[in-house]
């Protein structure tokens, strides 16, 4: 057995010795990182994984699932302060479904269902209360943390007591809470809102005004009402548009006046008065069809013509006669007698308007034009009539912006009133200092360019140098190959460099064929 063992290190010495300097590297390379492959592969497939069973719980209900799992010989881990309890993976959902039926963790919270629970002929009224106000305190408590960026809310509610007299003023119920805000996360004023109005709906007779809300760093949440909160953004709405429709126009002026009279000598302020209301009108109009003559169209005509004539009484009767005038005489009527009677009725149509009229709001009302213009070097104003050109274009604007008092047009001086041009040099203007342009010469770059030359050159000068080298290197080494096993026997120098070079192109044909070529590149 031991010869065999000395034989097969005889082997595989001889067959390490054998082998080159890069065959070696190469394999103890391998043989490391075949190592280093089953030694992962043995760590990653028996490590265990452990996630989290449950989180953000207390200390207490923590080590009460600690003893639980170490009775049962479930491995775990505890982190995060004592607040996450950790097990294997495989068994995370197992767990979570058996620890649930026997009511772990049980943190020793009042619910509606101790209430069941407890409730029997023993139950004082007392009792009842105390477990009903923890049971909704608990409840709370469950609404709250379910809320995003709300790791868990501690509720204290006071109730009022019922009083046995009726004329007593009913009392209102009490609320303090404070809130664990998970970091990072902010309440803005919709969750506060609605904290509040989840507290106060879910407590018999607890008003907003009786709600306390904190979080852990002590900062308080009060309670906005929306419609001032509306009242806000509306007049901040407001705000933006007036000043929008402001920056709109001075944009406008300012750009023109700038072409005229340079960019930096031209100061433009414009103020508004914009009417915001929105006004919904009916209006039922009935016109004249032809305006001149007030008169309509002509839409049907009677004419009723009656003439009479004979003797004897009228058929109308006489004036004066019978009994309605006492002591007075009558006449006769008889005698000879005429009457005409002429009726014309007729019916025409005007013109019915029936107007729904809304009128929108944003409306300028008032506007304010206000230039400073700078005049030239030299000067202590503007020429005039420059100056009444702009007064013009700023006319122009404002008359296009109002809209007409009544049915008039404005007047030029109810205009000229709005716009106000001064011409007078600026004190208050910043003056920057030029940079004086730093030019580079132009033999610098000239000399730049010859060092770069020079650079390259002698980088390809070196690389050739140390490509000869290698060439020469290779060749000395293809040239020595094996010559001490030819050095025992006794034949000439050509016949040795003969038999090198054959027993090389039968061995390793690669390596005669690079000596040919460096050969041949030399001949």
């Amino acid at each position: 057995m031991k010869e065999k063992l000395l034989t097969y290190k005889d082997k595989i010495t001889s067959y390490w010795a054998e082998k080159t300097e890069t065959h070696k590297r190469f394999f103890v390379i391998g043989l490391i990182g075949f190592i280093i492959f089953i030694s992962l592969l043995v760590f990653f497939t028996t490590r265990t994984t452990f996630v989290p069973l449950y989180s953000n719980l207390s200390v207490q209900e923590t080590g009460q699932i600690k003893a639980t799992l170490d009775s049962r010989g479930v491995s775990s881990k505890v982190s995060d302060n004592g607040t996450t309890i950790m097990v294997p993976e495989p068994i995370v959902d197992n767990l979570k479904v058996e620890l649930a039926a026997e009511g772990i963790p049980n943190s020793g919270n009042i619910d509606y269902t101790s209430i069941q629970d407890q409730m029997g002929f023993g139950m004082t009224d007392n009792e009842f209360k105390v477990i009903e106000r923890a049971a909704i305190q608990t409840e709370l408590e469950n609404l709250i943390s379910s809320i995003d960026g709300i790791q868990n809310a501690n509720v204290m509610i006071t109730l009022p007591e019922d009083s046995v007299w009726l004329n007593t003023e009913k009392q209102s119920a009490t609320a303090a809470i404070i809130l664990n805000v998970a970091p990072g996360y902010s309440l803005d004023e919709n969750r506060v809102r609605a904290l509040y109005h989840l507290v106060s709906r879910s407590v018999p007779n607890l008003p907003i005004e009786n709600i306390g809300i904190s979080d852990q760093m002590f900062n308080s949440y009060f309670y906005e009402d929306e419609n001032s909160s509306s009242v806000l953004a509306a007049f901040e709405q407001q705000r933006k548009i007036q000043k929008d429709i402001e920056l709109d126009i001075t944009q406008s002026l300012q750009q023109m006046l700038g072409t005229i009279v340079g960019r930096d000598k031209v100061l433009v302020s414009v103020t508004t008065d914009i009417d915001f209301t929105q006004e919904n009108r009916m209006e039922q109009l009935v016109t004249p069809v032809n305006e001149e003559t007030i008169e309509g169209i002509v839409v049907s005509v009677e004419r009723v013509e009656e003439a009479y004539s004979g003797s004897g009484t009228n058929v109308g009767g006489i004036a004066g006669t019978g009994d309605e005038i006492p002591n007075y005489e009558g006449v006769d009527g008889a005698g000879e007698s005429e009457w005409e009677r002429t009726e014309e009725r007729i019916n025409t149509e005007v013109n019915r308007v029936n107007r729904e009229i809304v009128e929108s709001p944003y409306q300028i009302r008032d506007i304010g034009i206000q230039v400073m213009v700078e005049p030239p070097e030299g000067m202590e104003q503007l020429p005039i009539q420059q100056i009444n050109d702009i007064e013009q274009i700023l006319a122009t604007v404002v008359r296009t912006s109002l809209p007409t008092v009544g049915e008039e047009e404005m007047s030029d001086a109810m205009i000229s009133e709005r716009i106000f041009v001064s011409s007078q040099p600026f004190q208050g203007k910043l003056v920057f200092e030029e940079v004086p342009n730093m030019a580079v010469p132009t033999w610098l770059y000239v000399a730049g360019t010859i060092v770069l030359i020079v650079i390259i050159a002698l980088i390809l000068l070196l690389l050739k140098g140390r490509k000869k080298e290698e060439v020469v290197e290779e060749e000395e080494k293809l040239i020595s190959y094996d010559i001490e096993e030819l050095l025992d026997e006794d034949i000439s120098e050509h016949e040795t460099k003969r038999r090198q070079l054959e027993k090389m192109a039968k061995e390793k044909p690669e390596d005669f064929s690079k000596l040919l070529r460096t050969w041949l590149s030399e001949d």
